[in-house]
């Protein structure tokens, strides 16, 4: 575990088996009142079934600063390069994930 230096810097290690990073094209994210689980998933064009490639548990704390700083990071990302092209969630090669039961009666 990383520890904070004198100068109230943190000490952030990469371990070479993460530096590589996982690919995923979908996230599926539920939550509870204490935790959010976000689960990043790498789906094959016309296959029905995919894999979990990494999960991530986090605090709602952590989640809402999360999100603050992907929408700042996703401006400045357009401020250079210009707009991402957001395809809508239609994409007739991917299939719906299977959320499980509904609840309905």
């Amino acid at each position: 575990m990383s520890e904070k230096d004198p100068k109230g810097k943190l000490n952030i290690e990469l371990p070479e088996e993460v530096a590589t990073g996982v690919y995923a094209n979908l996230a599926v994210i539920t939550h509870s009142p204490a935790e959010f689980v976000m689960d990043f998933i790498q789906v094959m064009p016309g296959m029905p079934k995919a894999k979990v490639r990494s999960r991530v548990v986090m605090s709602p704390h952590h989640v809402k600063r999360l999100l603050g700083a992907l929408a700042e990071n996703v401006q400045r990302f357009e401020q250079q390069h210009g707009p991402i092209q957001d395809h809508g969630s239609s994409d007739p090669g991917m299939p719906l994930p299977y959320m499980g039961p509904q609840g309905e009666a």
